[in-house]
């Protein structure tokens, strides 16, 4: 069935209709990656978002049940060159077709996907509408333009009550911005003991959880649309260890005094080096974001740089210089990607441990 993409500037393309048959909006952004697809749909950060994925062949390994970073997909919808309807793996239990027509996720396949990313690149992200073949462009370009970008994202992808992940280990509370389940596996390898909490946690019941360290999590859209949890993160720094990933990396910078901005089209695929001003390496890194910590903003700021991107120059991680907190903009747990930087999550428990001791110190210098 013949579809068509329509985007805010009257760019229009025409290709073809799979998965749910059913009209949508929203940002139109793309994902380099070459593998990784059902990760790709099923990560909250990419709520309210038309992924366009670059790799020209899509579903040739199926979907599985294993590989899944949340249990509904939040993406308003899919393009690619060309999608696979009968994908060839032991693990496949059905294609990308199908799993969409069951999300009720509509896709567009048999574009130009090259085209549609130059665009991209060249005009930053845009709104676009997947459409009937008959609809009046006209229309549906006035519809985009009137049509505000989504600012309750996380609201909409967050957990909406507390949960457990048991463990023997320490206790660390994992603050739901969008949550990738990539997260809480690396917590739950390591035996931590997790309580997973919504976005809109105080820092007092937090705090009344008694965890050894609080991590907050990936997730969607404008950091500077969750403003509560500035005032957590400000009301636990210092008495707890902190780590942040992605949006949770922007929110720690907000709640101490930065600022955060717009990326022209972010970053957001499997392939991206960083390098550790600390150590001088350099790590390939999966990353899914579209706003970056501004450099100038941490001049008045207790915050330090540790990593950096070398694409294009942007902060990719960040330690207080006064209490034990440091996040990253990247994802260490990946899912997909490279797992160069899996040992961020060991960091963090040594964080746990040092802190713990020189508590443990101070008690018995009283």
């Amino acid at each position: 069935m013949k579809r068509q993409l329509i985007l805010e500037d009257g760019t229009v393309f025409i290709g073809e209709g799979f998965g749910y048959e059913e009209d949508t909006i929203g940002e139109v952004i793309f994902n380099t990656g070459m593998t990784g697809y059902q990760e790709v749909l099923s990560d909250p950060s990419n709520c309210g978002q038309i992924v366009t994925l670059t790799y020209p062949l899509i579903g040739n390994y199926g979907i599985n049940r294993d590989d899944f970073e949340s249990i509904t997909p939040a993406i308003n919808g899919l393009i690619v060159k060309e999608v696979c309807d009968h994908p060839s793996n032991f693990r496949s239990q059905y294609s990308v077709d199908e799993y969409l027509k069951a999300k009720k996720i509509p896709g567009l396949s048999g574009i130009d996907t090259r085209k549609l990313t130059k665009i991209i690149r060249k005009f930053g992200t845009l709104k676009g509408a997947f459409c009937h073949i008959d609809a009046n462009v006209n229309d549906v370009i006035q519809k985009l333009q009137e049509t505000p970008i989504l600012t309750d994202q996380v609201k909409q992808v967050s957990t909406k009550g507390s949960y457990p992940s048991p463990g023997r280990g320490h206790r660390v509370v994992l603050v739901d911005f969008g949550m990738k389940h990539g997260i809480l596996r690396e917590l739950n390898n390591r035996d931590c003991d997790v309580v997973v909490v919504p976005y809109n946690v105080t820092a007092e019941e937090i705090l009344s959880l008694s965890p050894d360290g609080v991590m907050f999590s990936n997730g969607p859209g404008n950091p500077k649309n969750v403003p509560s949890a500035l005032e957590m993160i400000k009301g636990i720094l210092g008495k707890v260890p902190i780590f942040g990933i992605c949006l949770g990396h922007q929110l720690f910078a907000l709640a101490n005094g930065a600022d955060t901005v717009k990326m022209k089209f972010g970053h957001r695929g499997s392939n991206h080096p960083v390098k550790d001003l600390i150590t001088g390496k350099v790590a390939i890194t999966s990353q899914n974001h579209g706003y970056t910590v501004d450099e100038d903003s941490l001049i008045s700021t207790r915050l330090e740089v540790t990593h950096r991107a070398l694409n294009d120059g942007t902060i990719e991680g960040l330690r207080h210089l006064d209490y034990p907190a440091f996040t990253v903009q990247y994802h260490p747990e990946a899912s997909p990607g490279p797992e160069d930087t899996n040992g961020l999550f060991n960091e963090f428990l040594q964080m746990i441990e040092n802190f713990k001791r020189k508590e443990e110190e101070l008690c018995q210098n009283v």
